[in-house]
């Protein structure tokens, strides 16, 4: 892809090169096929995002050589803040909060379930094609056009006028040069000619899908004119907006100040600039009156920083308007206070109809009472914009209804008509949805399990992770940086694996974790159009198990019982029968601990059929006796997951075990070997590690979590693309113990295989004077503690080489599940308690 200095006579940019007008023709001819190449590949927003936010750090850095490139390409007059204010669109924290905002998440194009309890899938999809044509004179409008576009998904092709410079062009090939996908350069052509030349406007036209066109009635129907059958037409047309002002306000010096700020800025030239200010009164006097007090605010303003003179034919305008309205005054229907120098004026009217103004700080004052307001404004309903309104906050109010019922599409106090804010509709709608189209895919019971249709044929793909590894430690003084805006959650790590951290979420980002984490669950065999759910995760201390899987069931629909875990097991074994509870939300060591002090009231119910669990895992013994003595028939993942970065994995209904599907859209898993930072073989153990995407205000790359695991080779019985992967326990498994490493898996693997425990178990580690003391605290389930030792020294060969060197004393003794240490705010079991010092 080129980004370089085009030669002379290339203006246009298509599709990753810049080219001159002979080849332009040539392609311009070959459109359809063009635009059909490019939609047969897919362009994930991550891709668009990603390319945006490196191109908005590049000219948001005055040294980099990518602002300066761009520099070159400014218009006479025009100075770098154009570049900043070009940085400002396309940050990330933006462009998401502008896709949650017009199409409701930052993964549009993906067919998911908007009501979980259906099979039905729904998804924005790119309507194809868009036509761009961008106005003269306006530098960000063409490329931020072409950006939403690509947001959509869709193939772009921008029209910039002859008298533009080349900025458009080269600012989108530097942001096609900056994805390595060349997804976004498959769907970028920018075209430089002149509206006279019909011929190019009507190939461009004609396989459009949308057309999006900026300018006045003239430039609208010169374009409308090439535009096909079916064809969508987004017009972008000129506006024209007014101040609303009550009694109380008019007296209000501050109030004039602030309208005079507005009439200022941009010197009118912005369509949210007030043109007409309308008082709320019938008396003349009164607007007479404050058309003086008005012009004198007005002369007080600084003048313009770069004020361009008007042409030929705004002069003559700003002339002809003028005159008519001093002829007027003669018939006592006008008033015109005007400065010395011309360089602005006040036009008082006694006719309230709206008036266009020839615009460089002249304004119309007109009387409206409210009572004419509907009335008087709807027949300009078509050009209506923004209305900047002063007045009492009843006034404010009742106003905002009335001009918006006339037709205005904004309505802002004064002092901020020329304001926006990030994800605002423009002109009454959303950009991203006039180049989307929304669809939907109804299918049958088979895809009950199935929570996203394109998770069966195509997985999210990422580039792949580049930087240094993150541990905890390192997340930790992360967090330390954040922006207090990005840091509008607060969660507290349960404090299993070592002291308890802090993780800081926006709830953008918790809400994008929530939905992930809900479509994982459907997979592992939840129903929400029929289970009944007991929420039995821990609750309080800033822990976030039970407040993550109450905002799971919600956006499930989902009916939940929220007991969260308590130590009264006879109350919650009741609240489970009295309500005709038949799913269990929590973790392992809880919900053994409930059924089995209550397992004759739990018994006798029977009702229980499905257990989704987190945080720990059952044994198989511990599934058995699960379905054998309390008849459960789905024990199975709730999801895989850690404080830091939220739901990692999940299960389907053909995952046993630790075998998880990995959350694809968000996260990207690599598997290091554990001495080295190198990947493992296929199919071997290693550290995974996780890189966290779009997680606003935080870069969480390569965040080595402290597990391990492999992947798992070919594809799943569900039909799930996404990858697999096999969690084989955790790093702080593996103790150093008498020279040996001993792993706690190994222990528990041999409890249940060569004796049939089925009951929790913990390693102590302590030492005394002679020796380290190695004891095994197995829960008491009928196992008897000398057969366990003997079948731990039998097993397990580092084992009985310490015992039998005299390096480690083995101790084996049966406690009660609940002597068993847990940690205080999640109640997951301690597997390894070391008091060696």
């Amino acid at each position: 892809m080129t980004t370089g200095t085009a030669p002379l006579t290339h203006h246009h940019y298509w599709q990753g090169a810049f080219i001159d007008d002979e080849e332009a023709g040539r392609r311009l001819a070959a459109l359809p096929a063009t635009v059909e190449a490019a939609l047969a590949g897919p362009l994930e927003t991550e891709t668009v995002l990603a390319a945006c936010e490196r191109l908005a750090a590049a000219l948001r850095d005055p040294a980099h050589p990518t602002r300066a490139r761009l520099a070159e390409h400014l218009a006479d007059g025009e100075d770098t803040s154009v570049l900043t204010e070009l940085a400002a669109f396309l940050g990330r924290p933006e462009l998401t909060r502008k896709l949650r905002r017009e199409l409701g998440g930052t993964t549009p194009q993906r067919l998911t379930r908007p009501d979980a309890r259906e099979t039905v899938y729904e998804a924005w999809a790119p309507v194809g094609l868009v036509a761009h044509i961008a106005p003269g004179n306006a530098a960000t409008v063409a490329p931020l056009s072409l950006v939403e576009g690509l947001l959509a998904g869709n193939v772009n092709v921008l029209k910039t006028s002859s008298a533009d410079t080349l900025l458009a062009q080269h600012l989108l090939a530097e942001l096609a040069a900056l994805d390595p996908t060349g997804a976004i350069a498959e769907r970028v052509i920018v075209l430089r000619f002149s509206s006279s030349r019909q011929d190019w406007l009507r190939l461009m036209c004609a396989p459009a899908d949308a057309v999006a066109v900026w300018g006045g009635e003239a430039a609208v129907e010169g374009v409308a004119a090439h535009v096909p059958p079916g064809c969508r037409l987004v017009e972008w047309g000129h506006k024209i907006s007014f101040a609303y002002l009550t009694p109380d306000a008019w007296h209000d010096g501050r109030t004039l100040t602030a309208l005079a700020a507005d009439v200022c800025l941009h010197e009118q030239q912005a369509c949210s600039s007030p043109q007409v200010v309308y008082l709320d009164t019938e008396d003349e006097k009164e607007v007479f009156a404050f058309a003086e007090r008005f012009a004198g605010v007005l002369a007080a303003m600084p003048p313009a920083v770069r004020q361009e003179e008007p042409g030929p034919a705004e002069e003559a305008e700003l002339t002809t308007t003028e005159l008519v309205a001093r002829l007027e005054q003669h018939l006592g229907l006008t008033r015109v206070i005007t400065a010395p120098d011309g360089s602005w004026r006040v036009m008082a009217d006694t006719r309230s109809a709206l008036t266009a103004s020839p615009l460089h700080r002249s304004v119309w004052v007109k009387p409206l009472p409210r009572k004419r307001a509907l009335a008087t404004l709807r027949p300009m309903r078509r050009y209506l914009q923004t209305a900047g309104i002063a007045g009492s906050r009843t006034d404010v109010a009742e106003l905002s209804r009335l001009v918006l019922a006339a037709g205005a599409t904004r309505v802002t106090p004064l002092g901020a008509m020329l304001d926006g804010y990030c994800g605002e509709p423009h002109d009454g709608v959303y950009a991203l949805q006039r180049y989307s189209r929304r669809v939907a895919v109804q299918a049958d019971e088979r895809f009950a399990t199935t929570a996203c249709l394109d998770d069966l044929t195509l997985p999210v793909s990422f580039p792949a992770p580049d930087g240094p590894l993150l541990d905890k430690a390192a997340v930790q003084e992360l967090n330390a940086g954040v922006d207090p805006r990005d840091a509008e959650l607060y969660f507290r790590s349960g404090g299993s694996t070592g002291a308890p951290a802090l993780s800081l979420f926006s709830y953008d980002d918790y809400d994008t974790q929530m939905h992930a984490a809900a479509r994982g669950l459907l997979a592992a065999g939840y129903d929400p159009a029929r289970d009944r759910t007991a929420n039995l995760f821990y609750c309080g201390g800033m822990y976030g198990g039970f407040i993550s899987f109450f905002s799971i069931l919600e956006r499930l629909g989902g009916v939940q019982m929220p007991m969260a875990a308590g130590p009264d097991h006879r109350v919650t074994a009741e609240m489970i029968v009295a309500h005709e509870v038949d799913t269990l939300f929590g973790m392992p060591s809880y919900l053994w601990q409930l059924l089995h002090e209550q397992a004759d009231l739990l018994r006798s119910y029977g009702g229980i059929r499905k257990i989704f669990y987190g945080g720990e895992h059952f044994t198989e013994e511990q599934r058995r006796t699960l379905t054998e003595t309390f008849g459960i028939e789905v024990v199975r993942s709730i999801t895989y997951g850690s404080t830091d970065l939220g739901p990692l994995g999940y299960q389907c209904t053909e995952s046993a075990g630790g075998v998880h599907h990995l959350h694809a859209d968000l996260h990207t898993l690599e598997i290091l070997e554990t001495d080295a930072d190198r990947p493992v073989a296929p199919g071997e153990t290693g550290r995974l590690v996780f890189t966290t995407h779009a997680r606003r205000g935080q870069n969480l790359g390569r965040y080595v979590i402290g597990d391990l695991g492999r992947a798992l080779p070919g594809p799943c019985p569900c039909g799930n693309r996404s990858p697999r992967f096999e969690l084989l326990g955790r790093g702080g498994d593996v103790m150093r113990v008498a020279s040996y490493f001993l792993n706690y898996r190994r222990f528990v693997a041999i409890a249940e295989q060569d004796c049939g425990h089925r009951g929790e178990l913990q390693v102590a580690l302590s030492r005394s004077s002679v020796r380290e003391r190695l004891t095994v605290r197995a829960e008491d389930t009928g196992t008897d503690p000398q057969q366990l030792r003997a079948a731990f020294l039998a097993g397990y060969e580092e084992l009985r080489s310490a015992v039998g060197d005299g390096l480690l004393d083995l101790d084996v003794e049966t406690v009660d599940g609940a002597a068993l240490e847990r940690t205080p705010t999640s109640g997951k079991l301690r597997t390894v308690v070391d008091a060696r010092r």
